[in-house]
């Protein structure tokens, strides 16, 4: 009974979530997009649902991965203004998964290179915005700085990590993204190294699209503290043991997945057997709208396939706040609020 409750979406969504892997790149209202397009002049379908339809992955689209990346676009802005204010709306939408607590990550080269913006100036701006709509939501935020392997050399990148390494103390990692077939991790090592010695952590994109060994080289080249995805990891066992060992989490993302065909069955999806062998896994929406989902339709799912009842959602929170990239003092603060919050929540539906 409890199960199918859970079930129902109404329901689902106001049980407190902790997310540790959404873009704010694939995060952000279409109607609000669509204003600041509009205002800036860009060509743009004559009505709110065109534009949807164009900038939006079929929801039960088939996969398509060419298809998904171009819906990233960094042509919109045109202005510092135009970037705080999408950045502001999208934290806004964020009360609707009921998120207790997120690792919100960007890319500053992202929003600055097409009007060749200052990237610490982007960088201020997105946090400052963010945490504006935080604080009136009583959001709990922190920020990880994407890198993407595949837009920039690693001398770009180590020139854009000076550059905004001391922006605001709200950052509290750095994530590796992008092509990783063609971009490994032995290439970043000079980065990482830096990004290490000045006491952050690191979560890599690895093992969607490429095999285990990349997971392995991520975590033994680049210290990887988490791992992005990490599909590949149900091919090998031991990787599974020391995952399990030295606590290192997968940030896994069950819709994103199939609409970029790294994983096309839902219902087979790695995350139920990790989950259930007891490796840490955590439930991310990855890029929502683009994917024309939320993360509670992800839960959704993670509950139909793989038989997951509340306790098992609270366990894959609390996972989720353990690897996060918080003091060990902030965690534990965390770890308390949010079973109060799981508490209210099972009072409010009496589950």
């Amino acid at each position: 009974m409890a199960n199918d409750r859970l079930l129902n979406k109404e329901v689902l969504r106001y049980f407190p979530k902790v997310e540790l892997h959404r873009h704010l790149e694939g995060t952000y209202p279409l109607d609000k997009l669509y204003e600041i397009a509009k205002r800036n002049g860009l060509s743009v379908p004559s009505t709110l649902t065109a534009f949807r339809e164009e900038n939006q992955f079929p929801a039960n689209g088939q996969p398509d991965f060419l298809l998904f990346l171009s819906k990233f676009k960094n042509d919109w802005y045109r202005s510092l203004g135009d970037i705080a204010e999408i950045t502001y709306h999208a934290v806004k939408t964020f009360r609707q998964d009921a998120i207790f607590y997120m690792e919100l990550r960007f890319n500053p080269e992202h929003y600055a290179v097409f009007n060749n913006f200052n990237r610490a100036e982007v960088s201020k701006v997105v946090i400052h915005s963010a945490l504006q709509a935080a604080v009136e939501d009583n959001l709990r935020l922190k920020f990880l700085i994407t890198l993407n392997r595949g837009k920039q050399t690693e001398d770009d990148l180590i020139a854009m990590y000076h550059q905004i390494k001391g922006v605001s103390p709200e950052i509290c990692g750095y994530d590796l993204a992008g092509d990783e077939t063609n971009y490994p991790p032995h290439e970043f090592q000079r980065l990482f190294n830096l990004i290490h010695q000045d006491g952050f952590k690191a979560t890599i994109h690895a093992g969607e699209v490429s095999p285990a060994q990349q997971i392995w080289d991520a975590i033994r080249l680049l210290n990887a503290a988490r791992i992005g995805h990490g599909t590949s990891a149900i091919q090998d066992r031991e990787l599974q043991a020391y995952l399990k060992d030295k606590n290192i989490l997968l940030e896994q993302c069950l819709t994103s997945n199939r609409q970029t065909g790294s994983w096309k069955d839902t219902s087979t999806h790695p995350f139920g057997k990790l989950f259930h062998e007891g490796v840490p896994v955590t439930l991310n929406s990855d890029d929502p709208h683009i994917q024309n989902t939320d993360l509670t339709d992800d839960y959704l799912l993670a509950i139909r396939y793989f038989d997951l009842n509340l306790d098992d959602l609270i366990r894959i929170n609390l996972t989720a706040i353990r690897g996060s990239f918080l003091s060990e003092k902030e965690k534990a603060a965390l770890e308390s609020d949010y079973q109060a919050a799981v508490s209210a929540f099972r009072k409010r539906f009496k589950l």
